[in-house]
């Protein structure tokens, strides 16, 4: 192979969200492939490299349980020979994908249409599809995706895709723990006890990018102390990071609302670590607003 060829391959959880997905990188230009055998990998990979494709997106999931086990060293073998390869894997907690399948009445591959509890049925089956994807999911970048629309998902999508393969990305990403911690983070800081904006009226409908409430933010020692202590830990491990192969690591800040001052540190964060690394930002429940 000459390693002309870029690979995303997206898998996940039945439910989360792993059609949109590809659907987000075949508007960006991929050659996509839906539920490829992962027996073919190698073979479709040499054959599109043939063809001069450029960039491909496969999807591969939990249907093709037995031959999952290959894939991690097809994805070794296809490294080693040049190709650019991207593993993102799609997540939901157990909650939203059972209200997913109920809303489209779709069955989960792996449910038993003979058990009398189809309710139980669905809940044992999404537990052992995790189960088989785990080692997939270890190895691959992780999207949470149980509160955000489709919109937000393409975007994150493009976003992720358009960072180097061979390059630590840092995820910086705001989240209200009153709708539930993402999936997604490597790195979880609470914020709650810091000085709260949304107590002064004149800045409870405004956010932590609005200069106002950065000037509140500001001037508390207390952020500033919390600032200098993330900043420091993430700068300390990236060198380990780096060491440990990871492509991409996800630092989530969150706070009650998600609106305020994990907001502001996630801003102030990735400002930071911009200059000397690839940095993305994901505002959970800003981004929900649009």
């Amino acid at each position: 192979m000459t390693g002309t060829l870029e690979i995303v391959l997206i898998t996940g959880m039945s439910g989360s969200g792993k059609s949109v997905a590809l659907h987000a990188l075949e508007d960006t230009g991929y050659y996509c492939v839906d539920n490829l055998p992962p027996e073919l990998l190698t073979s479709f990979a040499a054959l599109e490299e043939q063809h001069g494709t450029g960039k491909v997106a496969i999807a591969v999931d939990v249907r093709s349980a037995t031959s999952l086990p290959l894939v991690p060293r097809q994805l070794q073998q296809l490294r080693a020979r040049g190709v650019a390869v991207q593993l993102l894997f799609l997540d939901a907690n157990t909650e939203t994908l059972m209200r997913r399948f109920s809303e489209t009445r779709r069955l989960h591959p792996l449910s038993r249409t003979d058990a009398l509890d189809q309710h139980r049925a669905l809940v044992e089956a999404i537990e052992l599809e995790r189960e088989i994807l785990g080692e997939m999911r270890e190895q691959a970048h992780v999207l949470d995706t149980s509160m955000i629309k489709s919109s937000q998902l393409q975007g994150y999508v493009k976003a992720l895709i358009s960072a180097p393969a061979n390059q630590l990305t840092l995820v910086f990403e705001s989240f209200a723990f009153k709708r539930g911690v993402p999936l997604d983070a490597d790195y979880v800081f609470d914020v709650r006890m810091l000085p709260n904006p949304h107590y002064d009226p004149e800045l409870r409908e405004l956010t932590g990018r609005d200069a106002s409430v950065i000037d509140y933010l500001s001037r508390e020692s207390q952020v500033g102390d919390m600032f200098d202590q993330i900043e420091h830990f993430i700068g300390h491990w990236l060198t380990a990071l780096v060491k440990d192969h990871r492509s991409y690591v996800t630092v989530a800040i969150g706070c009650t609302g998600g609106q305020h001052r994990s907001v502001y540190l996630v801003e102030k964060l990735a400002a930071a670590f911009s200059a000397n690394w690839k940095t993305l930002k994901r505002h959970r429940e800003l981004d929900a607003l649009r």
